[in-house]
């Protein structure tokens, strides 16, 4: 069977959210079934250590599609063709981009639809028309839907009408290098960023969805009402400061205890991690969210909302919050903060959580997937 794959986000120290998604099952899909053909499609020079096994073969078809007029060329009038060179039997997409007028089956993986609820979420006005336009045609295309939640699901189901069984849950995991480190590796860490001062951590795009906004002032509020010296460190890339975010921190009473590290490798957002009080991540739309996951492996707490898809995928592990509240937040802070009992036992329910999802696992589902799309 000759498998083509959707590859464009495996870009060399650039591996966002579904970019790992991509590399980890592929990773797996690749060498688990040796004696079928992966054609790896990028839209520009690839790293080799992205072709995995010797059954993949890498074409790169030249044109970096990073705009919605090249989305459009690329997806739709060039890859037909490529797919159609190589004989492709089933084409799998780890996002949601597909062609949507070609032969082959196709297989998108749509992991959220938060643009069809918070379009204000999309700053630029050409890409949430694509987005608007493309999104349900590529969900009627696919010969099979592939999402990492039953709220995504659910909500892919409702607001495209498609119907239910043609949509599979593959769950998202943790990167597995994440772990607990110990206690005097934690001492140092807080030295290094905090001056050995206690914190809470953020992780991930400094973008309005993250609700950055009502972090800040639930932490003013926090620093207010509890004479403490707590830190809050804040781990991802500015490009998206503007806004209630930039806003909402300029107010701070406490901005001198906010910390920006910028972008970080996995090995430093792992010691930060292992050495704070608790992760909080009160985003109002996640279609997975798998920072908390990776918190649970380093040995951390988490605060997170109760809200779309996290009570589902964190269960009992975390400290729920309205994200829409900053009150909110802030009490759950100081009780992280003033309960180290409940933090203890919060600790304990997210290894055993964590436990619950594996790469391995989805990467099964993927290729049940697929052999159930070239088999119909």
């Amino acid at each position: 069977m000759k498998i083509g794959v959707n590859t464009r986000l495996l870009i060399d120290n650039k591996l966002e959210g579904i970019g790992y998604f991509t590399l980890k099952n592929l990773e797996r899909l690749t060498k688990e079934h040796p004696d079928d053909r992966f054609i790896f499609f990028f839209d520009r020079p690839y790293n080799p250590k992205f072709v995995f096994a010797p059954n993949v073969t890498p074409v790169v078809i030249p044109l970096p599609a990073r705009h919605p007029i090249l989305w459009y060329v690329y997806f739709n009038i060039l890859l037909p063709v490529w797919l159609k060179r190589y004989k492709v039997d089933v084409f799998f997409s780890p996002e949601n981009y597909i062609p949507c007028h070609c032969k082959t089956p196709c297989i998108s993986t749509i992991h959220d639809i938060n643009f069809e609820h918070k379009p204000e979420y999309i700053g630029d006005r050409l890409s949430l028309k694509y987005m608007k336009h493309f999104f349900p045609r590529f969900a009627r295309k696919s010969a099979r839907i592939l999402t990492v939640s039953d709220f995504s699901r659910q909500d892919i189901s409702k607001t495209y009408g498609i119907p239910s069984e043609k949509i599979y849950m593959v769950e998202s995991a943790a990167n597995e290098l994440y772990k607990t480190m110990s206690e005097s590796e934690n001492i140092r860490t807080r030295e290094q960023y905090t001056a050995s001062c206690p914190y809470f951590y953020f992780v991930g795009a400094l973008h309005e969805r993250k609700n950055l906004a009502n972090l800040f002032t639930a932490f003013d509020m926090f620093k207010s009402e509890n004479e403490n010296n707590v830190k809050l460190v804040i781990i991802g890339n500015r490009k998206w400061w503007s806004g209630n975010m930039a806003a909402a921190y300029e107010r701070m009473r406490h901005k001198d205890d906010v910390i920006f590290t910028g972008r970080l490798p996995l090995e430093e957002v792992n010691r930060i991690a292992s050495a704070s009080i608790a992760l909080v991540f009160v985003s109002f739309f996640e279609g997975f969210g798998v920072p908390p996951l990776e918190a649970y492996r380093s040995g951390t707490a988490v605060i997170c909302s109760d809200t779309t898809s996290m009570p589902e995928v964190n269960g009992d592990a975390a400290m729920y919050v309205n994200p829409y509240k900053p009150e909110e937040i802030c009490r759950a802070m100081t009780r992280m903060y003033n309960e180290p009992e409940t933090r203890r036992k919060l600790i304990a329910k997210g290894k055993e959580q964590e436990k619950s999802f594996s790469w391995d696992k989805t990467a099964d589902l993927i290729w049940k997937t697929i052999v159930e799309t070239t088999d119909k």
